[in-house]
């Protein structure tokens, strides 16, 4: 298919998928779910490592897009459509990389989170600002965050809704590697390098066993979706929406 928001290239069995979206910090609206989602299809058999990343240097993707999901209802929350592409990315049978420049806020974290592997610039600021907005993260984060950093950890930031920089992030285990922004995009490359050396099957299958024993205590997606179902119909979180596109605007 002829895409209009992500870029898609690949070299030598490596895949590189770009949001490119870059003047609205390459947020994931609906177009970039569906775009993404017949990507990795298309990606399957023929890499044998991804890479997934934002175009510009403000953001590998600031989230949803508010305007969209303010006007999101039930019917919606429970169509879990970036959940479904969150555990594609997650499934995709070759490890994925993420490299982050600047913001990987909300839906863009959660993003980040569904990869195998993050590799993130000085400059990444990383959060879950959803409670703030009046929904939740729910997308993933609410186990995904858990299993990365410690409950303990994950609660703290999904309650707060704090924005931490690239050198927590690493501190605490939601980023592997740490290098200046110039050179994020040629470290994720050296590590695709490193994995695409290896027998391609053994990769893949060592994948698909890393997530099946992960999945065994993980709890059914459709916990969030009913939260965000909830929450997409109440009034504050239209009105936290609107406010924060209203501050947005001046």
């Amino acid at each position: 298919m002829a895409y209009t928001s992500i870029l898609v290239e690949v070299t030598d069995r490596l895949g590189v998928i770009t949001i490119n979206r870059a003047e609205v910090r390459n947020a994931i609206d609906q177009t970039v779910v569906t775009e993404i989602t017949a990507a990795l299809d298309d990606l399957k058999d023929k890499v044998g490592c991804l890479i997934i990343t934002g175009a510009g240097d403000k953001a590998f993707a600031a989230g949803a897009d508010i305007a969209q999901l303010r006007d999101r209802n039930r019917e919606d929350a429970l169509k879990g459509i970036n959940t479904t592409m969150f555990r594609k990315v997650e499934d995709f049978p070759a490890p994925v990389i993420a490299a982050i420049k600047g913001f990987a806020l909300g839906g863009g974290c959660e993003l980040a989170m569904a990869c195998d592997i993050r590799v993130a610039g000085e400059s990444a600021k990383f959060g879950q600002p959803e409670v703030g907005l009046g929904i939740i993260a729910g997308a993933g984060a609410t186990y995904r965050l858990a299993r990365l950093v410690g409950v303990g950890r994950a609660k703290e930031l999904l309650f707060t809704a704090r924005i931490i920089d690239a050198k927590e992030a690493e501190r605490i285990g939601l980023v592997n590697r740490l290098v200046p922004d110039v050179d994020v995009m040629t470290e994720a490359k050296k590590l695709a390098a490193e994995i695409l050396k290896n027998a391609p099957l053994a990769v893949r299958l060592t994948k698909w066993s890393i997530n099946a024993t992960l999945r065994a205590g993980e709890p059914d997606t459709a916990i969030e979706q009913l939260s965000q179902a909830v929450l997409f119909e109440t009034e504050e979180k239209k009105k936290r929406m609107t406010d924060f596109l209203e501050k947005r605007k001046k």
